[in-house]
Order: C-alpha cells, then structure tokens, then sequence
C-alpha cells in the first residue's frame, strides 16, 4: 500500500511461523535493521541477508522453518529447484528436511556457466520432470524466477511454485521506474506460479512494534514510513 493506506501491523491477525522466523533472523545477524541501499537504489531501514545463516544448526532451522511453510501452503510439487546462487544449499537442506518429515523428493540447481566437459550443460542433479518448486531466499524484481522457469520449461517440466523467506511486499521497478506490483504479485499474477514466504514485510512489522519497548520503536517508525512509501496493496 501507498500514502495512508497502510494497514497498522497490530490489526493483523499474528502468525507465529512467521513471528519465530523473524527473531530467527535477528538473532543470527540476518535481519539487520540501519541504512541499506538496495539494488533499486532505495534507501531502505532494514536489510536480510540470507548467506548469514552460515553454519550448519542455522541452516538446519531454516530449513525447518521453509519445511513448515510450505507443508502448510498446501502448494503441490514433485520435485525442487534451487537456482544459483542462493537457491541451491537453500533447496538442498529443504530436500533434506523434507526426507527427514518423510516427504523425499528430487533435487536439482543449475549453474551460472555451461560444463563443456563430462555431463555438459547447466543443470546438475536429479532431472527436471513434474511440477517443479523454486526455492530462493527473497524476490526482488522476479527476474531470477523468470530465468529459473525458463530452464524448467525448456527441460520440459511445469514451474509450479516457489517458496521464499522473505517478502518485502514493496513496488518492483521496471526499467528504473517503481510499479504498481511486487515481485511476488507480478510471479503470481502474471506468470502464474504459486507463491509462499515464511514472513511478509508486515509480520516484521508486527515483530518491531512488539518489541518496541526493547529499543526498536524508531526502527519500527522507520519500516512503517518505507513500506507507506513504497509498499503495495495487497487487498
């Protein structure tokens, strides 16, 4: 949403998944909340960097929590798909979460760069068959879920759906412009995949203002203002 018509974080019902992920984040150094600049050149109160969840008990619960997720998403799926860079140890410790629930599924990620030696090509493991599911970290503009549904469908597998950790819920840009839609909107919308996240911008939200007498009250005046300015409405 723009202007006013952001909806106060505490009129949203909570969701402890998601609640339990975010002090996950802030408690590994993940979620960090400052001045960040990102690649839209936005000025943002709050960054996540998924490549610090960087030793095994962390990924092992991360993986847990991308488990609970999409068990409880209901998104049907054959098999998953990690697209370089992040995606891949991201949909491998999912897989391997999965098998430990009893769910076992195959695994397959690509490479930035073609192999012209040994199997060639960019794909490695399990082939690409069935309905696939992409796993990544956060969705910026959607263009990583363009390349990645690109490389299912030429290998002749249907793109189904994709779970993330994080959605920023705020406006994408197209050629240096903001528009009217996420990435997330814009994947479900227009590319008609499936599309679920441990934590919305708006489960921080509730975080920062539950925690506000902890010193975070500024950060959440700071989020609030970001997300009135660039987030989107998704009513």
């Amino acid at each position: 949403m723009s202007g006013g018509k952001t909806k106060a974080a505490g009129t949203q019902p909570q969701d402890s998944l998601a609640q339990d992920f975010v002090q996950f984040a802030v408690d590994c150094g993940v979620l960090r909340f400052g001045e960040f600049k990102t690649k839209a050149g936005r000025m943002s109160p709050y960054f996540f960097n998924a490549g610090l969840f960087d030793d095994g008990a962390k990924l092992g619960r991360l993986a847990g929590f991308y488990a609970q997720r999409l068990l409880q998403s209901g998104i049907e799926f054959d098999m998953i798909f990690g697209p370089a860079y992040k995606g891949i140890p991201l949909g491998a410790a999912l897989a391997v979460e999965l098998a430990r629930l009893g769910r076992n599924v195959p695994f397959a990620y690509n490479r930035k760069e073609a192999k012209d030696h040994g199997e060639g090509g960019t794909l490695v493991g399990a082939p690409l068959k069935g309905r696939v599911l992409i796993v990544d970290d956060v969705m910026s503009a959607g263009t990583a879920a363009r390349e990645s549904i690109a490389l299912i469908r030429a290998a002749g597998a249907v793109p189904h759906g994709v779970v993330i950790a994080l959605d920023r819920q705020e406006k994408a840009t197209e050629n240096g412009q903001d528009v009217d839609h996420s990435a997330v909107q814009y994947v479900r919308g227009q590319l008609g995949l499936q599309v679920c996240a441990i934590a919305k911008l708006s489960d921080l939200l509730q975080y920062l203002e539950q925690h506000s007498q902890e010193g975070l009250a500024a950060d959440h005046q700071r989020v609030l203002t970001y997300r009135q300015r660039y987030g989107v409405d998704e009513g």
